[in-house]
């Protein structure tokens, strides 16, 4: 619905625009003492992080050990550690409060049931049936299947009290109270039980503050644990151990893949221009474009976390929020937006030098003049097919570097070097025709 101006009726205050708001405005007035706050998760995002890790949270520290006890201790040390690292968020620290949940223990006075003749385990039968419920048998209705327990109701075992007057037959006939056979205490146990790789586990969560690449946190993080142990100020206990673990080691497994395949990518361009161009030397000519594009996407990671780029207003429409300006980090989104990049660059570059090279068949030029004026000639004449080629490329990213919806933060980080390579890689319009004059002035030099 809309007011008179046809403004829409909004739910949240005019300052709140995205999701980001959102979670702001909760962190702030959740910020209690002995309140924890937690990492920024979407209920689908979380599942996804959960599937990969078994933790609530994008990274954090299993502790693995002996008991729950020495696990909660010493994940109570590392949370007090990476409180103090400067790229973590010291109020998203949180360590797992293993053991405190209240257990009622029934303790089994074996004097006593002697006395009786009874044994502990027709004790426990009795405690089993009357408390926990004992399977008698199974009904059959139709093809489904419905175990049948047989427990005490629940107003006769709902408090410790009733629990002592539970009645226990004895082997002489005797009804004795269950109280006059244990003796029942509370105790603190653990609020749940997690296991990994056959030992007990207790997670300590984290997250990053914003600007920071996850694999830095967590180096920053490891380092400053070795520093404490180095130091003594941290003791691991005996038989307790610990590992980094989170979405970070996804990117972790993309660098070592992307090691492989930026490579690959690289030597699988120049081989088709060698098979274009039939020379090492022109097919190098034609290569210097993808390093020319791959400076012009830094540049434009660079921009992007400088607050003064494009923080300026275009008909009340702020650019630096319309491009989302934000230190970008590199990520696997950005190596693959660089590959992508490399195969795109070459393009002007084979435009003007295929048409150099066709001019130069024709004419067979034998001077220095000859060479420079045939190389003019062509290099004007490719101009606008070089700019096309690249305007094209440049235009389709801009719906790309505004968009906010679903998968706009994978798209973002592709589209950024691109965008900066093509940006920049017009320059191959003026260094392939100077590279291709320079070489084949040389051949008629040395000729």
């Amino acid at each position: 619905m809309a007011d008179s101006d046809g403004e829409f009726f909004r739910n949240w205050r005019s300052k709140i625009k995205s999701s980001d708001d959102i979670w702001k405005e909760i962190v702030k007035v959740t910020n209690l003492p002995g309140v924890t706050s937690a990492p920024k998760l979407q209920p689908i995002e979380t599942r996804l992080v959960m599937l990969q890790t078994g933790m609530r949270a994008p990274m954090g520290i299993k502790v693995y050990g002996p008991d729950l006890e020495t696990i909660q201790e010493f994940g109570f040390k590392l949370e007090t550690i990476l409180k103090q690292v400067p790229s973590v968020k010291a109020e998203a620290v949180f360590a797992d409060r293993i053991v405190g949940k209240p257990y009622l223990q029934l303790n089994i006075n074996r004097s006593a049931i002697a006395r009786y003749g009874l044994s502990i385990e027709k004790t426990q039968q009795v405690i089993e049936t009357a408390v926990g419920g004992m399977k008698t048998t199974t009904t059959v209705e139709g093809r489904e299947r419905y175990p049948v327990r047989v427990r005490y109701p629940r107003e006769l075992r709902d408090d410790p009290e009733k629990i002592k007057n539970i009645l226990v037959p004895t082997p002489t006939g005797v009804q004795v109270p269950l109280g006059d056979l244990i003796d029942l205490e509370f105790v603190r146990g653990p609020q749940m039980i997690k296991s990994e790789e056959t030992f007990l586990v207790g997670y300590v969560l984290f997250d990053k503050k914003e600007s920071y690449a996850e694999v830095n946190v967590v180096n920053d993080a490891q380092k400053l644990i070795q520093d404490n142990i180095a130091n003594g100020n941290l003791i691991i206990p005996k038989g307790v151990s610990y590992k980094f673990s989170g979405s970070y080691e996804n990117q972790i497994r993309a660098v070592k893949k992307l090691s492989i395949v930026i490579p690959i990518s690289l030597i699988v361009i120049f081989l088709l221009l060698y098979f274009q161009f039939k020379t090492i030397i022109a097919s190098s000519i034609h290569f210097s474009g993808v390093f020319v594009a791959f400076a012009g996407g830094f540049i434009m990671l660079w921009l992007y976390s400088q607050d003064w780029f494009l923080n300026f207003s275009v008909a009340d429409v702020n650019m630096k929020h319309l491009f989302q300006i934000h230190p970008i980090n590199l990520s696997v989104a950005v190596w693959v937006g660089f590959i992508a990049l490399f195969g795109i660059a070459t393009d002007d570059g084979v435009i003007m030098g295929t048409y150099i090279h066709q001019v130069f068949e024709d004419r067979k030029p034998k001077t220095v003049e000859g060479v420079r004026a045939a190389v003019l000639e062509a290099g004007k004449k490719r101009v606008r097919p070089a700019m096309m080629t690249a305007a094209v490329a440049i235009i389709a990213l801009l719906p790309v570097l505004t968009s906010t919806g679903k998968g706009a933060d994978i798209m973002i980080p592709m589209a950024i070097p691109v965008f900066g390579g093509m940006v920049i890689q017009l320059m191959t319009m003026f260094v392939v025709p100077v590279l291709q004059a320079f070489w084949r002035e040389s051949v008629i030099k040395r000729n």
